[in-house]
């Protein structure tokens, strides 16, 4: 082994660090305000997952106001409809994604296109010719359908209108998106009249996507691992691990040993490897769907902690709650919050509050008092119009 390929040894200390600050996470306001800050925080991240789940403010809301302070909902309305810098598609999850990243995505819509999507097997000729003859005479919700016959659920999150599923496996060839949101409404209208193009760009070939794929898991993440860079998309490890043992022969790339990561390997750029401090007094109370927690395993080994999602867990078997979020003090996360969303009563409930971590051990009290000032700051988000 050569000297450039002896891992560089990292302090789980270190490595959370060096992961906070390239979330983004190190400072209060890293992205400025407005619907350009929701532009180059989706552009720095690489996605914003979407979920469905408001027992507070759904997740691609939340991720976004923990970067950005001054966030308002009507930003991210304004990144998607209106500057339309931001689009919807499928990452690992269903996600906001930058526009600009856009053509990185073509080869899996035409692939949907071609072979169709295992979800929307049901749809049948017909629909389809029915839902894009309803959305080329102008943009439209599923409310918008009314003479559908309705069919029994193939699965529970499918809808019984054939023309919604319709819609949604156009969704992801590609011939259309989604325009709009109020809440979890979508609004589709055709993907190039929605963007004003001719036509759609080149498609990014396979090499392009892997470089990608790499590029923007080292933007936002530091220090990657072979599972980091390809959550949740195993036919892309080959590729992946080809790339960066590349990047390491012309030392683009460091091998990196994490404490506590045994065999599993890491690698980051050079300059990435000088940890800076994450002030102690900053807190976020981070959404379970967060690019800093939704990797299970990652997050147990830099940050010791294991997050459990137990909105379909059975209440007698829960331990953090139905719908802990993961507080982050400094660089440690401390605590997790089961928090509901009282809408008509004008306040945010807490169900459940367990310490975890180093919040067991120290400060307690002054620990206490940082997350509820945060937890004020919340609820007036949570509140908000």
């Amino acid at each position: 082994m050569s000297r450039s390929q002896i891992p560089f040894p990292l302090t789980a200390t270190q490595a959370r660090q060096i992961w906070l600050r390239a979330q983004r996470l190190d400072v209060r306001a890293p992205f400025g305000e407005g619907a350009q800050a929701v532009a180059d925080a989706v552009a720095h991240l690489g996605y914003v997952q979407i979920d469905t789940i408001n027992v507070i403010e759904r997740c691609h809301h939340h991720i976004l106001f923990s970067r950005i302070p001054s966030y308002r909902r009507a930003d991210l309305r304004h990144a998607q409809s209106v500057d339309k810098s931001v689009f919807e598609y499928w990452t690992h999850a269903l996600s906001y994604v930058p526009a600009s990243d856009f053509r990185f995505f073509l080869p899996a819509m035409r692939e949907h296109r071609r072979e169709g999507h295992k979800w929307f097997a049901s749809v049948t000729p017909a629909d389809m010719r029915k839902a894009m003859r309803l959305v080329r005479a102008g943009p439209l919700t599923i409310r918008d359908i009314e003479d559908d016959v309705l069919t029994e659920k193939e699965h529970l999150w499918q809808s019984r209108k054939p023309s919604k599923r319709a819609l949604q496996l156009a969704f992801y060839t590609g011939a259309v998106t989604i325009s709009e949101r109020q809440g979890m409404l979508k609004t589709y209208e055709l993907m190039i009249r929605h963007f004003g193009w001719d036509k759609l760009p080149k498609p990014a070939s396979a090499k392009e996507i892997t470089a990608y794929l790499v590029e923007r898991a080292l933007r936002s993440q530091g220090v990657v691992s072979l599972d980091s860079v390809c959550h949740l998309d195993a036919p892309s490890k080959k590729a992946v691990a080809s790339l960066i043992a590349a990047r390491v022969r012309r030392g683009e790339l460091v091998p990196v040993a994490i404490d506590g990561a045994g065999k599993q390997e890491h690698w980051a750029e050079p300059l990435a490897l000088e940890p800076g401090e994450v002030p102690p007094d900053l807190v976020h109370i981070l959404s379970p769907f967060d690019p800093l927690i939704i990797q299970r395993k990652r997050t147990n080994l830099i940050f010791g902690y294991n997050h459990l999602f137990e909105a379909y867990v059975p209440k007698a078997k829960r331990k953090l709650g139905y719908f802990a979020l993961p507080v982050l003090v400094g660089d440690e996360i401390v605590a997790a919050l089961d928090l509901k969303t009282d809408r008509q009563d004008k306040k945010l409930l807490v169900q459940k509050w367990t310490w975890v971590g180093q919040g067991k051990k120290k400060g307690r009290k002054e620990l206490k008092r940082r997350i509820e000032d945060e937890l004020d700051r919340f609820e007036r988000f949570q509140l908000a119009e």
